[in-house]
C-alpha cells in the first residue's frame, strides 16, 4: 500500500538551533508528512534553552534533559543519537528531521540514509558542509520565513528601510560550479530529443540526488533561480499554466 504521507521523527538540538524558527520547520516538515515524534535535547538549566522552553507545550515537543557532565562537552549530541538509533529499529519511520547546526551529525545521517529513511535538515548558514551534503534536503533557517516575520519584512519595505538582499546574484551562481554541475545533469537526464526538460522534472531530479533547495540561494523555486543565472533557456510547455521547459543554452540542437 502506498504511503501518501511520511511519518517523521523530529530530533533537535536546543543548543545549535534557534526556537524562532520552530514554526516554519514544521511548515516546511508538513509537505511531506506527520511529525509523530517530537523531541529536544539539551540542558534545560542552561540559560540559552529557555527559547525552546517557551514553546515546548504550544508546539508538543519533548524535552529531553542531559547535563554537561564534562566543561566544554556537549553531551546532548550522544543521547540524541542514541535515541535516533532506538527509532530507527524500533519505530515505523519514513524520515527523520534534525535540526542543528552542528557537523556531528553528519554519520548519524549517513547511517539513517543507509537504512533507506530521508532526512531533513535544518540549520544556520555556519553548519559545516559536511551535514548539509549529507541531509536528503537541507534547508538554512536564516531563509525560512514566518508569517510574523514576513509582515515585519513588508513594513520594512513599506518604510524605506534598507535591507540585506538574501539573494544570490547571477554572478554569484554562475561562479557555483556543483550548482551549474546538478542542473546541468538534472537537465540531461530529463531531457527530451530537442533538449527539452520540464522544470518540475528537474527540480525532482536535484531533490532526489543532493541536499540543494532554492531556497538556500534567496529564491522561491528552480525555476526563478534558473531564470536569474540566464545560462538556460525557458519556454511554456503544453496547457497547463505551470508547466515550464527548460535546455541548456550551450547545447545547439
Amino acid at each position: 500500500m502506498h504511503k501518501e504521507k511520511e511519518n517523521i521523527a523530529m530530533l533537535i538540538d536546543v543548543d545549535n538551533a534557534p526556537a524562532s524558527k520552530i514554526e516554519v520547520i514544521l511548515s516546511e516538515l508538513a509537505k511531506y508528512g506527520v511529525v509523530n515524534i517530537r523531541k529536544a535535547y539539551g540542558n534545560w538549566k542552561n540559560p540559552k534553552s529557555r527559547g525552546w522552553e517557551a514553546v515546548l507545550h504550544e508546539y508538543a515537543i519533548q524535552p529531553i534533559q542531559q547535563f554537561d557532565y564534562t566543561k566544554g562537552k556537549n553531551a546532548s549530541d550522544m543521547a540524541m543519537t542514541i535515541d535516533a538509533m532506538e527509532l530507527l529499529f524500533t519505530k515505523e519511520l519514513d524520515a527523520f528531521c534534525i535540526v542543528s547546526s552542528d557537523s556531528d551529525f553528519t554519520p548519524l545521517v549517513m547511517r539513517i540514509l543507509a537504512n533507506g529513511l530521508k532526512v531533513y535538515g535544518f540549520g544556520e548558514k555556519k553548519t559545516p558542509m559536511p551535514f548539509v551534503n549529507a541531509c536528503s534536503r537541507f534547508l538554512y533557517l536564516e531563509n525560512l520565513v514566518s508569517v510574523v516575520e514576513e509582515e515585519e519584512e513588508e513594513k520594512r519595505r513599506s518604510s524605506r528601510t534598507p535591507k540585506k538582499d538574501r539573494k544570490k546574484s547571477a554572478n554569484e551562481l554562475k561562479k557555483d560550479t556543483k550548482l551549474l554541475n546538478a542542473l546541468r545533469h538534472a537537465i540531461e537526464s530529463t531531457e527530451d530529443e530537442e533538449g527539452w526538460a520540464y522544470l518540475a522534472d528537474v527540480g525532482n531530479h536535484i531533490s532526489n540526488n543532493t541536499s540543494y533547495d532554492p531556497r538556500n540561494f534567496g529564491y522561491r523555486s528552480w525555476g526563478e533561480l534558473i531564470r536569474a543565472i540566464d545560462l538556460f533557456e525557458v519556454k511554456k510547455c503544453g496547457d497547463h499554466r505551470s508547466a515550464f521547459c527548460v535546455r541548456d543554452k550551450r547545447r545547439r540542437y
